[in-house]
């Protein structure tokens, strides 16, 4: 099949006719008014000829008068990669001989330039793609353009965006020349530009038919003629947004509802896979619990959302809920609740409660666990050390069977992981460290108070990164091995046994169950895959200053920490002595308790060890059965599902391959909303613009000093290259990319909190910190000179002509201990 006309196009025929002409043939099935056209199939592309016989015939059908002829490749108009522009499109082509040119013409800008670019970028493999081209009946357009059928700028499901110009579409679609722009809403459209209202609006329920028929928010290309009759030239997913919010059940009060995402609190925004969604679920519910509040955890696009509208209306907890964003959800967040409490869709509503049953009953432990830490912080540090070393030495025994196995991965999900007495120590360092900035105030600035909180002990994950850096200085001998192959090959080699002791397998043995996103029970832990530890170990190498050791940059910020508690406590005898003793008391308390924040994530991995060891033994007699093709495919079914295989059931393996591309997909996503509303609406979008020139970036400062170095922008901590000195850049930071801050001159993340896991490690070694910083990835190249600021929260961009003659040296990282918080005694 050579040439097939639109009309009898089968939508499922993508291989044959490409994404184009799927499309086109979706919209006739529908009845939609389509140009008449055919398509010169994938298989004439395959043999490299022209089928000149059929596409004549076909020409002569149409009318041989002008055509449009446009590229319909297999990878163009998929749900999260369009192609838009990257293949050509020839307009106004007549006679048959320049049919036949164009059609060529198609064909080879399949390995243009660009083309090849999008496809790389896109993770689709060249060899994978071929070329149909659509052939149709040009429009003679007195008016043409663009429907979007949700915004594509703030993500809302409940507007239309239109692009139009006079005559043909090519102006809007190619940006080359100003169109007329139109959001609509539902509401009576002005009479304006090129578009009377009644065109407005029958643009509007087009694109609300096509989106309930289709399934999904489309980008429509149309045109309406010299007679006024509307055609439909293209419709395609738009790739570009976030997957929206379920929908509201019949119990939801009318109104928006309010989502928050949780995965930058764990510095975490690649997708969950399913066997791990319900165990965070689960933990969030938890966690939102101990501060009274019941909130619905929900799964958007592979990442948790809270869904906080009751919250909100609520009278009481509406007034606790920026308080708790600023705590422990960073300022995103915290700005998005601010602003929608004086949105009147969010006014406060007054009825019945939903009874928190569970903090009731926690209050009582609360008060006395966290009085208790307060008084004897030794003794609760004891206590949580404790239980985490006995968690680590629990026994463990595996059945030989999935049946007897799956009932244990299922009561690890329900079962009290026994680190009680971990929680009220751990949450007393987190309030008291909360209660600062109010206790201090008039008397010590942010960036103090967070010198202060600076080389903290008793952090499990500091102690971590400084055990990597001995096993380093005990590699120094192959340096020149580690330097010279690549982490994987390292990887591979330890894992067989082929590598000299240099210590690490005793620090896997202590710390092998983390890994970055080590909240998600379906990703591989450093036992499994070390990769990221040995790209840790290189970095750590290249440190040849002994000075810049991470252990003694470590003990210079803890230093600094002692200078200002004592100077701030000094200040606030000044002012009122009693004041003064209970600040020295917290300040006390907080570096006494406030290292202890890592603890309970860190003994709640041992359960999450457990149970992916667990699930993987399953999913290896499911691979011996023939139902799944690796045994790591297991991560990709939810519980629920894995009892029904296991008990006999449907074969998984199409599901899996399904959730195995969309996961594919999302973990390409480069930006996540920090809050959704029902409606897909990216909260945030919404906010009035934060005011920044062309060479400074603004967000949050959440570590001191300043720094300056060229910036190593990182998206995956697996085979990071970081030099000493470099200013890593990155989306995000968990506990697993920590061991890259050994090295780094300072931090500047797109996403996070203050007190969450990257800036308080940041702290921890006296680096620059500055975080919430959008597009920083995007806007940040990699070499290029960057100066951190954590107390003004900038970072600056040199100018494109500036020297960079005072960077650190090779091997040198940039001393930021010498260069003090706002306040002079903070100095080095």
């Amino acid at each position: 099949m050579d040439v097939l006309e639109l009309s009898v196009i089968d939508p499922e025929q993508r291989e044959l006719v490409g994404g184009k002409a799927a499309g086109l043939a979706a919209l006739i099935r529908l009845g939609e008014r389509v140009p008449d056209g055919f398509c010169v199939t994938t298989e004439a592309h395959s043999r490299g000829e022209v089928p000149r016989a059929g596409v004549l015939a076909a020409y002569e059908r149409l009318g041989a008068g002008p055509v449009a002829v446009r590229s319909s490749a297999t990878a163009e108009d998929l749900p999260d990669a369009s192609f838009a522009g990257q293949q050509d499109t020839f307009l106004a082509v007549e006679g048959g001989d320049d049919v036949l040119a164009a059609i060529r013409a198609c064909w080879d800008s399949l390995h243009s330039e660009r083309a090849t670019a999008y496809r790389e970028a896109a993770g689709i493999a060249h060899d994978t793609v071929r070329m149909a081209v659509v052939v149709q009946r040009m429009v003679d357009a007195e008016v043409a353009g663009v429907l979007f059928t949700a915004n594509p700028l703030t993500g809302s499901r409940s507007e239309c965006v239109v692009d139009a110009a006079p005559g043909l579409g090519t102006a809007v679609v190619d940006g080359a020349a100003a169109a007329d722009h139109y959001v609509l809403d539902g509401t009576a459209p002005e009479e304006r530009g090129c578009l009377t209202p009644a065109r407005s609006n029958e643009l509007r329920e087009v694109g609300e038919r096509l989106r309930s028929r289709l399934g999904a928010p489309q980008d429509v290309e149309w045109a309406y003629d010299q007679d006024g009759t509307l055609w439909l030239l293209q419709s395609r997913p738009i790739t570009t947004l976030f997957p929206a919010p379920p929908a509201p059940t019949a119990s939801d009060r009318p109104g928006p509802r309010l989502y928050v995402e949780f995965g930058h609190v764990q510095g975490m925004l690649q997708p969950v896979t399913p066997v791990g969604m319900s165990t965070l679920k689960e933990m969030l519910a938890g966690m939102l619990a101990s501060f009274g509040m019941t909130v619905d955890i929900v799964d958007i696009g592979g990442r948790l959302y809270g869904d906080l509208t009751d919250a909100m209306r609520d009278p009481v907890t509406r007034r606790r809920l920026v308080r708790l964003m600023a705590v422990d959800f960073g300022p995103r967040a915290q700005a998005v609740v601010e602003h929608l409490l004086d949105d009147p869709r969010f006014a406060p509503v007054r009825g019945k409660r939903r009874r928190n049953t569970a903090a009731l009953g926690t209050a009582p432990k609360a008060v006395v666990g966290i009085l208790g830490a307060l008084a004897r912080p030794a003794a609760a540090r004891a206590r949580v050390f404790g239980t985490i070393e006995r968690l680590g030495r629990q026994p463990v025994v595996d059945p030989s069977t999935a049946a007897e196995l799956l009932p244990l991965v299922e009561e690890t999900e329900r079962s009290d992981t026994g680190v009680e007495a971990i929680t009220w120590p751990v949450v007393t360092g987190i309030l008291v460290a909360a209660v600062l900035p109010t206790l201090l105030k008039d008397i010590a600035s942010d960036d103090e108070i967070r010198t202060v909180l600076g080389g903290m002990p008793h952090n499990v994950t500091i102690e971590m990164d400084l055990a990597l850096w001995q096993v380093a200085r005990r590699a120094a001998p192959y340096r020149e091995l580690l330097l010279g192959t690549s982490p994987d090959e390292l990887a591979a080699a330890h894992l067989a046994g082929e590598l000299p002791d240099i210590g690490l397998t005793a620090f896997l043995g202590t710390y092998g169950h983390r890994c970055a996103a080590e909240v998600d029970a379906g990703v591989p832990r450093w036992s499994e895959a070390p990769a990221p530890v040995f790209a840790a170990l290189a970095n750590y190498l290249r440190v040849t200053d002994p000075d810049q050791g991470p252990d003694r940059r470590f003990e210079r910020a803890a230093a600094r920490a002692e200078l200002m508690l004592a100077e701030l406590v000094r200040r606030a005898r000044r002012e009122r002595p009693v004041r003064g003793r209970l600040a020295g008391f917290f300040l006390r308390r907080a570096r006494e308790l406030g290292g202890l924040r890592e603890a309970g994530k860190f003994a709640g991995l041992y359960a999450l060890r457990d149970r992916r060891r667990r699930l993987l033994l399953i999913g290896a007699e499911l691979r011996a059965k023939g139902l799944l093709e690796r045994a790591d495919d297991i991560r990709f079914l939810t519980l629920p599902e894995l009892r029904t295989v296991v008990d006999g059931g449907d074969d998984p393996r199409r599901t899996v391959a399904e959730r195995k591309s969309h996961y594919a997909r999302e973990l390409r996503r480069r930006t996540v909303p920090v809050a959704l509303l029902s409606d897909g609406t990216d909260v945030e979008t919404l906010l009035p613009a934060r005011t920044s020139d062309s060479r400074t970036l603004t967000g949050t400062g959440a570590a001191t000093g300043r720094a300056r170095g060229p910036a190593r922008v990182v998206r995956d901590p697996a085979d990071a290259y970081v030099e000493p000195g470099e200013i890593l850049v990155a989306p995000t930071s968990d506990p697993g990319w920590t061991p890259l801050f050994l090295t780094a001159g300072g931090l500047v993340t797109e996403t996070g909190a203050v007190m969450a896991h990257g800036p308080t490690v940041a702290r921890e070694y006296g680096i620059p910190a500055v975080i919430c910083v959008a597009g920083a990835t995007d806007r940040i190249r990699t070499g290029q000179m960057i100066t951190v600021d954590g107390a003004a929260g900038t970072v600056t961009l040199d100018a494109p002509d500036a020297e960079p003659d005072d960077g650190p040296r090779a091997g040198m990282a940039p001393d930021t201990d010498t260069v003090s918080a706002s306040s002079g005694s903070a100095g080095g």
